[in-house]
C-alpha cells in the first residue's frame, strides 16, 4: 500500500503531529526521513526493507553510504539524509546535560537573571518553571513592555507551565528605572496569578523584581 492510499489520519507525519513521535514505529520514523518510496514500493515498505536488511536500527546506524545506496530504492540523496539524521542522533547522545539550577531563595533568582535583565530598557516578564525539587526545568518570556493585567494573562502563564509539567513557578520582571520597589499593578498581578495557581495546583512561589544591583521579593515582603 502506498502512503497516499492510507487514510490521512493514519499517515506517519499526521500521526506524529497529532500523537507525538513516540507513537510511531521505527519504520514509520524512517519513512518520514526518507520522504518518498520508489517505483512499486511505498516509503514505509522501503523503510521496513532497510530495517530487515540491516537487522534493526543499531546495525543501520553503522551502514555506510555505499551499503545504503546498494538497497533498491535508496539513491544518494536518501542515503545522505539518513546518514545526516543518524549523525545528529549520535551527537545528541554525546551531549552532557548541565546540572539544573536549584532555586532556594530570592537571591538565587536574582543571580540567575540579574545580569540579563538589569540593562533592559523595557520591562520583561519572565516565568521560571520548577520541578518538585525546585530545580529549573525551563523559563519563558511572557511579555515585554509595561506590566499590567491585560498583558500578563494567567491563561498564557499557566499554559506553558502545564506543558512543562511544572510543579511550581516563579515570576520575575525588571524595572528599567533601576528601582525594584513593587508598584500597585505588580502586586495586583501577583495576587491574581497566585490565586489561579492555587486553583490549578501550580504554586506561584514568588515574584521577584530586578533593579540595578538590587531586587525585591514580593513573597518576603508579604505582599501576596
Amino acid at each position: 500500500m502506498l502512503v497516499r492510499d492510507v487514510p490521512p489520519e493514519d499517515r506517519p507525519r499526521e500521526r506524529l503531529m497529532r500523537m507525538g513521535s513516540d507513537s510511531l514505529s521505527n519504520a514509520e520514523l524512517l519513512a518520514i526521513l526518507l520522504r518518498t518510496g520508489s517505483s512499486g514500493q511505498s516509503v514505509i515498505g522501503l523503510a521496513e526493507h532497510l530495517l530487515a536488511r540491516f537487522g534493526g536500527l543499531r546495525s543501520l546506524m553503522e551502514a555506510d553510504i555505499q551499503e545504503l545506496v546498494a538497497i533498491p530504492g535508496m539513491g544518494p540523496a536518501k542515503a545522505v539524509q539518513l546518514q545526516a539524521a543518524i549523525e545528529v542522533g549520535r551527537r545528541i547522545a554525546r551531549l552532557s546535560r548541565e546540572p539544573a539550577a536549584t532555586i532556594r531563595s530570592p537571591q538565587d533568582v536574582a543571580d540567575l537573571l540579574m545580569d540579563r535583565l538589569r540593562f533592559e530598557k523595557k520591562e520583561h516578564f519572565i516565568v521560571i518553571h520548577l520541578d518538585t525539587k525546585n530545580q529549573v526545568i525551563g523559563e519563558e518570556v511572557a511579555s515585554i513592555g509595561s506590566l499590567d493585567s491585560s498583558i500578563v494573562h494567567p491563561r498564557e502563564i499557566f499554559k506553558s507551565a502545564l506543558k512543562k509539567s511544572s510543579a511550581s513557578i516563579i515570576c520575575v520582571h525588571n524595572h528599567p528605572s533601576g528601582d525594584p520597589t513593587p508598584s500597585r499593578e505588580d502586586i495586583l498581578v501577583t495576587k491574581r496569578l497566585f490565586e489561579v495557581g492555587q486553583l490549578m495546583g501550580i504554586e506561584v512561589l514568588d515574584h521577584v523584581i530586578i533593579g540595578e544591583h538590587r531586587f525585591t521579593s514580593l513573597k518576603e515582603k508579604g505582599l501576596f
